[in-house]
């Protein structure tokens, strides 16, 4: 196969930092150059086509700010079809909407449309990974994975493990949980770029017997991730404390069944004790902070400040469809107001790393992922500053790429995503206002 060769801006976070605005790399004429999906070169353009000269006629030639492609660390991609539903807290939410949209996974063909949709959204938004729930059903799983394996996009997935205080259609029980689920991990965790996540939804609709039973998964497949839902709102707090009763707290419902380790992604972490954010840290564990999640459902204010003095890895996460932006900038904007609403900030330079290379290295990707380093799969975006008039004229008064980066995400959305690359193949260009379909790219990784 030959060189892919990308000229443009270039900006990324090459390494493991806690002072992202001190330690990013940053060409202002950089070349990146890909391989069978992979980066074999990133550097300075001139020093490169001093080196090469005969590539000049083979670059592809970027207007905007080529980034590493975003990490989303939680998402429901059967909610896709509810988001921006009216009115409720997570409880009632739940019940109201989640659930009877759920029900109508049980249909193959209904979870294949369905998965096919949200990738498309992911990659027009910019998102090329994300750690994704699908439904109890073990075809949505399949689906899901089906439609990624299509782009050969990296993807996290795991079937919804639920037998208790849900409809009776949703509702499996702790064995064939567990026989489902090993199922999928056997088809599906590692197979091409698949990573599977045992599943489940949160402690109150699964049984102390069937969180057991998520252990004994996790302990025979030490490398595949864990994904619930942790302190997201006081209510369910409280419900956790009345059905666990015996536990300290709700992180210890999980740690007690043997579910709080490296790889394990806890969403929400809003109303967490002192406590739980130290043990989080000490285990590994990461949080996503869903903050447009939170707002629109009422939950609360995520404590970005707190948790980052614990040591605990934060990643950012959409929670579509309480969440109501696929955007992860979007989403960052969200979080920048919750931090102001607690007297801190929110650095640019530290939200976008918590959305590549910060979300990789929590996830234990960063050898994959998150990076533009030379080695790393080529999953990329193209940010565009000039994408609408408001966007172009303040990005036109920015003093620093700083001051760029915050109005890319206090006023950016989804129209500042002009590319996006997954695997060093183009699946999306909004200038041709095109979404590329696997079966479109012959160059597309089978």
């Amino acid at each position: 196969m030959s060189l892919e060769i990308h000229r443009g801006r270039l900006f990324h976070f090459p390494h493991d930092t806690h002072s992202p605005s001190e330690q990013y790399q940053y060409f202002d004429d950089g070349i990146l150059v890909i391989k069978e999906g992979k980066i074999i070169d990133l550097g300075d353009a001139k020093d490169y086509l001093q080196a090469h000269p005969q590539s000049a006629d083979q670059i592809t030639h970027h207007q905007g700010l080529l980034v590493p492609g975003f990490i989303d660390a939680h998402a429901h991609y059967p909610q896709i079809e509810m988001i921006a539903s009216f009115g409720q807290q997570l409880l009632d939410w739940l019940h109201d909407y989640t659930f009877p949209t759920e029900m109508k996974f049980i249909q193959r063909e209904y979870a294949k449309e369905q998965a096919g949709l949200f990738l498309e959204q992911l990659f027009a938004h910019g998102t090329t990974t994300a750690a994704v729930f699908a439904t109890v059903f073990p075809q949505s799983v399949d689906m899901f994975f089906e439609a990624a394996q299509a782009y050969d996009a990296r993807m996290i997935c795991g079937k919804v493990l639920m037998d208790r205080f849900c409809p009776d259609g949703l509702r499996d029980n702790p064995e064939q949980g567990y026989l489902d689920s090993i199922d999928l991990i056997e088809r599906w965790h590692n197979k091409g770029r698949a990573l599977y996540a045992i599943t489940p939804r949160f402690a109150p609709t699964s049984t102390p017997q069937q969180l057991k039973k998520a252990a004994h998964l996790a302990h025979k497949y030490p490398d595949v991730f864990i994904q619930t839902h942790l302190s997201e709102n006081i209510k369910e707090v409280a419900l956790v404390q009345q059905l666990f009763p015996h536990n300290k707290d709700y992180l210890d419902v999980y740690e007690s069944a043997g579910l709080l380790r490296e790889r394990a992604i806890f969403a929400h972490g809003v109303h967490l004790t002192d406590s739980e954010m130290q043990r989080l840290s000490t285990s590994g564990a990461t949080l996503a902070c869903c903050a447009s999640s939170n707002l629109f459902l009422g939950s609360g204010l995520f404590p970005f400040d707190k948790i980052k003095q614990s040591g605990t890895h934060i990643a950012f996460g959409s929670d579509v469809g309480a969440g109501t932006s696929m955007s992860l900038l979007a989403n960052l904007a969200d979080a920048y107001k919750v931090c102001q609403l607690q007297h801190c900030s929110l650095d640019p330079f530290e939200a976008i790393y918590h959305c590549t290379q910060g979300s990789a290295i929590a996830l234990k990707l960063q050898d994959k992922i998150g990076n533009l380093n030379v080695g790393t799969e080529a999953d990329f975006i193209e940010l565009n500053p000039r994408a609408f008039p408001m966007l172009e004229q303040r990005v036109k008064g920015a003093k620093s790429l700083q001051d760029e980066l915050f109005a890319l995400i206090i006023l950016g959305d989804e129209r500042v995503i002009e590319q996006t690359y997954v695997s060093g193949v183009k699946v999306f260009d909004r200038n041709k206002h095109q979404l590329f379909h696997p079966a479109f790219s012959a160059t597309n990784p089978s």
